[in-house]
């Protein structure tokens, strides 16, 4: 891991929390600068970018302030999902996070070469979601 992959992971986690960057263009970023995947997780509040050799870096994320719902609600989850890609009015990554707890999301996985991301439950539920075609 070098700078420039500390810098783009740092660079990247401060767009999605600062509503500057989509989640395409962060694939994107992350993706070009070599990391094939990350992983963020609600009750750690971290980002962890990793690269394909097996280094990663963890970094901290803002707290989501809901409670982690005991049951995970896919139908919640997907919502959320959908309202990310639209952009819906009003949308922002901290509100898809709170809306992701509440759903009862206690982390996920993006895999770039999967082409997927993986929503976590508190009892290990998982929803898997396909990038949308280009």
């Amino acid at each position: 891991m070098n700078e420039h992959h500390k810098t783009i992971a740092q660079t990247c986690l401060k767009a999605a929390e600062g509503n500057t960057m989509a989640f395409p263009q962060i694939v994107g970023a992350l993706s070009d600068a070599g990391f094939e995947s990350y992983a963020i997780d609600f009750r750690r509040a971290t980002a962890t970018y990793y690269l394909p050799e097996g280094e990663s870096i963890e970094l901290p994320t803002h707290r989501v302030d809901s409670a982690i719902a005991p049951a995970f609600d896919t139908t919640r989850m997907q919502a959320a999902i959908r309202d990310a890609q639209q952009q819906v009015s009003g949308y922002t990554y901290q509100g898809f996070c709170e809306k992701a707890a509440m759903a009862g999301c206690a982390g996920y996985i993006v895999s770039f070469c999967g082409r997927r991301a993986l929503y976590i439950g508190r009892k290990a539920e998982t929803h898997i979601e396909y990038f949308p075609d280009q």
